[in-house]
C-alpha cells in the first residue's frame, strides 16, 4: 500500500501573491529535516503539499515525527493512496484502518470530491464508506459531532487519498522567511523559549553563549548544546557561538559599582552579540527576558540594556509570567534540560544588592572607568562556534 504525508498550509494562506514563496520555504525546510531518512518529492495544490517517499525503507513514524516540527504546516497526516475506482477506494479503506480502528468507538467519513468528474458525490461517498466500515467493524458507532475517528476521503485530479484524524501542525511561518536573529542563549528555562518562539515567526537563528571558566564548567556548555539541539528540531540548523566572559565579568566586578554589575554585564553582551549577528547576517537580537522577573529585568534596566545593542532587541517572553514560559519549556522539551544544575555566567556574579532603577548616564560613567575594546576583541578571537541541526 502507497502512503504518503499530506501537509495543510496555516498562515501561509493569508500571503496573497507572496504565498508560493513562503510555500517553496516551507517545503526546503521539510525536505532538510526528512533529508537523513531517504529522498522525498513535493506537489503543490490548494493549500496542500503533498509528500511522496521515494524510498521503499521510508521511516514513516519518524518522519511523521519531524514534519510535526516544521514552522508554517497548521496540520498534516499520514494518507493511503487509491486508484479512482470506488471500489479500491473501499478495499484500500479497510485495509488502511485494519490494525488502528480497534482503538476507537466512534467514527464519521467525511468526503473531499475536488474532481467533479468523479461518478459519486461527496455525500455518496461518505454513506457507502461509512455502510463498508460498519459492516466490518461493527463494534464501531457514527458520531458526526463528536467521533473518535474521523476518515476522510480526497478525491484529487490524478488518485484518491484516505487518511485518519489530523494531527495539528507547528503553525507559525517557515524558518527564513523573516530574516535572521542572534538569540542570547543562556543555560535556563527562558532564552531556548524565546529562540522557539521567534524561530515560529520566521527567524532563522544563529545562538550566543557566554561561558565563564571555571566558574562555569564543561557540564553547563554541554547543557546549553543540548537545549540548542532542541531548538535547532525545530528552528533547523543554528550556529552556537560560545564566547570566553571570564576576563570581562572579573574585570567588571573587580572596577565597576557592585550594584551596577548585572546591567554592564548585560550590556557588553549586548555588544558582543551585536557583532557576531553582523557577522552571521542577522539583523535582531533575541533574549528571553521578561518584565519585572529579576532585577535585570525593570524597565529601566532594559532601557540601559537596550541603548548598547546595534539592532533591535525581541524580548518575545516579555509579557509572560514564569508558569506560562515553563510550559512552552515542558512542550518543546527543553525544561528537563533547563534545571540541570549548572551554573551559568549570569548567575555565579549575582550581586548581593543590585539596582532595579538604574540611570542611563551614571551607568554609562561606571561602564566607562574601563577600555573594554581589546577585552571585547580577545573574546571575539576566542570565541568558537558549531553548528548544530
Amino acid at each position: 500500500m502507497k502512503e504518503i504525508i499530506l501537509i495543510k498550509n496555516g498562515e501561509l494562506a493569508l500571503k496573497g501573491l507572496n504565498r508560493s514563496s513562503f510555500e517553496d520555504k516551507m517545503i526546503k525546510n521539510i525536505r532538510r529535516r526528512l533529508a537523513p531518512l531517504g529522498k522525498v518529492s513535493f506537489f503543490k495544490c490548494q493549500s496542500t503539499v503533498t509528500v511522496y517517499p521515494e524510498n521503499e525503507d521510508f521511516d514513516f513514524e519518524e518522519a511523521v515525527a519531524r514534519v510535526g516540527k516544521v514552522f508554517g504546516i497548521a496540520a498534516y497526516s499520514r494518507a493511503a493512496v487509491a486508484p479512482k475506482e470506488f471500489e479500491e477506494i473501499k478495499r484500500i479503506c479497510l485495509a488502511y484502518f485494519a490494525e488502528s480502528i480497534y482503538g476507537y468507538k466512534t467514527f464519521k467519513v467525511e468526503a473531499k470530491r475536488s474532481d467533479k468528474r468523479f461518478p459519486l458525490k461527496s455525500p455518496e461517498i461518505s454513506r457507502e464508506i461509512g455502510a463498508v466500515m460498519l459492516e466490518n467493524y461493527p463494534f464501531l458507532k457514527v458520531d458526526v459531532h463528536h467521533p473518535d475517528l474521523t476518515i476522510t476521503v480526497e478525491i484529487r485530479d490524478k488518485e484518491a487519498y484516505i487518511r485518519g484524524n489530523q494531527l495539528k501542525g507547528a503553525g507559525g511561518m517557515p524558518v527564513g522567511t523573516s530574516g535572521k536573529g542572534a538569540v542570547l542563549m543562556s543555560g535556563g528555562i527562558d532564552s531556548p523559549v524565546a529562540a522557539y518562539m521567534m524561530a515560529r515567526r520566521g527567524l532563522e537563528l544563529c545562538a550566543v553563549h557566554f561561558a565563564a571558566p571555571p566558574y562555569t564548567s564543561e557540564l553547563a556548555e554541554n547543557k546549553v548544546k543540548m537545549l540548542t539541539e532542541k531548538v535547532a528540531e525545530y528552528a533547523g540548523r543554528v550556529e552556537l557561538y560560545i564566547v570566553p566572559f571570564t576576563k570581562i565579568q572579573e574585570t567588571i566586578r573587580d572596577a565597576c559599582p557592585e550594584e551596577y554589575f548585572t546591567v554592564i554585564m548585560r550590556r557588553l553582551m549586548m555588544e558582543i552579540a551585536g557583532v557576531i549577528a553582523q557577522k552571521h547576517g542577522a539583523r535582531a537580537l533575541i533574549t528571553g527576558e521578561s518584565l519585572g522577573q529579576v532585577a535585570s529585568q525593570t524597565l529601566r534596566a532594559l532601557a540601559c540594556t537596550d541603548e548598547a545593542a546595534a539592532y533591535p532587541v525581541l524580548r518575545p517572553l516579555i509579557g509572560m509570567d514564569k508558569n506560562d514560559i515553563v510550559d512552552i519549556a515542558r512542550k518543546i522539551d527543553t525544561f528537563e534540560t533547563s534545571i540541570l544544575p549548572y551554573e551559568d555566567c549570569c548567575t555565579v556574579f549575582t550581586p548581593r544588592h543590585p539596582n532595579t532603577k538604574p540611570e542611563l548616564e551614571q551607568v554609562k560613567h561606571a561602564q566607562a572607568q574601563v577600555d573594554w575594546q581589546q577585552m571585547i576583541q580577545t573574546a571575539l578571537e576566542d570565541t568558537t562556534v558549531e553548528v548544530i541541526g
